[in-house]
């Protein structure tokens, strides 16, 4: 079972490449045509939203008491699957626009 500082870190880990993305994609987003760009930003905008809930669910969990962790632990690993799911989508996606 995995410890909720070990969850924690691990979802950290994962926003902070989430954010390295959507900075390196919005700095390729200035070099398109502007339809491409239009979509281009339309899904950064979707990876936006995906990188703060992911930032909302991490905080719930930090402001969850650590003996409450073994009740939430299922659900807040089912949810987070989800948005990591959502948030490769977006990303895959923008690449495609790339070319």
């Amino acid at each position: 079972m995995k410890t909720k500082e070990a969850y924690l870190a691990e979802a950290k880990a994962q926003l902070d490449e989430w954010q390295r993305e959507l900075n390196e994609l919005g700095r390729k987003a200035g070099d398109v045509s502007d339809d491409v760009k239009a979509k281009v930003e339309q899904q950064i905008a979707e990876l936006k939203a995906r990188w703060d809930e992911g930032a909302g669910r991490r905080q719930e969990i930090l402001d969850a008491a650590d003996d409450q962790w073994d009740e939430i632990k299922d659900d807040a690993e089912e949810k987070w699957a989800k948005v990591k799911a959502g948030a490769q989508d977006a990303i895959d996606r923008i690449k495609s626009l790339f070319g």
